[in-house]
């Protein structure tokens, strides 16, 4: 069975994440370290035990993610005795998951990948001032008929932009407040009822990121990405890629471009991919499989029990 790993992003953070891999495997309870050391912070221990506001803040969620992605890595490999690339083709990344997955493929370090994150997170939440973007789903719609409203709005007072096309109807569209409420009004009034107003500080994913964009690509510049040891689809322009140049690139253009995970997700079976396995907190990428890949075999690893089962290790449960 051919594997694409595949690691979430923002949102699936929740207080206690990695917590048990840390108690029960030392391999794990080495990524966190590593990664505390790169923040010169405990963020450990925000993860393991803290408050919920201080770890969805944006340079702190997004490190946390990436820990507990590479942390279930780190676990597979000590139990296997092999690296990932003997187990899985390709790899994937919701947009900060693409730094898991190349951490993953041993093109990035975990202290570097750390302390990109911390800079990334912050800088987009810089990026727009508090209260004037956000982001907003729509659910049982087709990108073409966002695409068609966009096109609509009045976007004098500023701009929205398709930010994640997730899924065969889901949506995520960013932008100003004012205009999205219009966009908002649009749809309502073409009957389109599911809405969701997403608890975000920030719009990503759009040309509003360009101060954040900039600032990647200054700390980008100081980073050498070694060639990943299988090739990482990329979230701008859904192709598998083993070039550093034009992953780093892509990491760039990744702040103010879409997400198109729902492209990336109609292209596995051309791949040979046969299996979907998220690696890290949360369901919502293997969610997203069963609605955007239904022909293929799709599952979740969070813990030790869903880590031993995948691998036939259950006796050491």
């Amino acid at each position: 069975m051919t594997t694409l790993a595949v690691f979430p992003g923002q949102g699936s953070q929740k207080v206690g994440m990695g917590l048990e891999l840390s108690n029960k495997f030392k391999s794990a309870k080495k990524v966190f370290e590593e990664v505390d050391d790169a923040l010169s912070f405990k963020l450990s221990s925000v993860m393991f035990e803290g408050d919920e506001e201080t770890l969805k803040l944006t340079e702190n969620a997004q490190p946390a993610l990436m820990a507990t992605g590479v942390a279930v890595v780190r676990v597979i490999e000590e139990l296997t005795g092999t690296t990932l690339d003997k187990i899985v083709s390709h790899a994937a990344g919701h947009s900060l998951g693409e730094y898991t997955a190349l951490v993953s493929a041993g093109s990035l370090t975990i202290f570097d990948a750390a302390r990109l994150l911390k800079i990334r997170g912050r800088a987009m939440q810089n990026a727009v001032p508090v209260g004037q973007g956000s982001m907003v789903a729509f659910l049982g719609v087709s990108i073409e008929d966002i695409e068609h409203f966009i096109a609509l709005v009045d976007s004098s007072n500023g701009l929205v932009e398709i930010a994640n096309d997730n899924a065969p109807g889901q949506v995520v569209v960013s932008g100003n407040l004012e205009t999205l409420e219009l966009l908002i009004k649009l749809a309502r009034e073409s009957g389109i009822r599911k809405i969701i107003r997403l608890s975000v500080s920030a719009p990503f994913h759009c040309s509003l990121m360009k101060t954040a964009a900039e600032n990647m690509k200054i700390a980008l510049e100081d980073v050498k990405l070694q060639e990943p040891s299988f090739p990482i689809i990329c979230n701008v322009t859904s192709i598998p890629e083993t070039s550093t140049q034009k992953i780093k690139n892509n990491l760039i253009l990744q702040i103010t471009r879409r997400v198109r995970w729902r492209e990336t997700m109609a292209s596995l079976s051309r791949l040979g991919i046969s299996q979907i396995v998220e690696m890290g907190t949360g369901k919502v990428l293997t969610g997203l499989a069963k609605r955007g890949a239904s022909e293929l075999n799709s599952l979740n690893l969070e813990i030790a029990e869903d880590i031993l089962q995948w691998l036939k290790l259950e006796k050491l449960l």
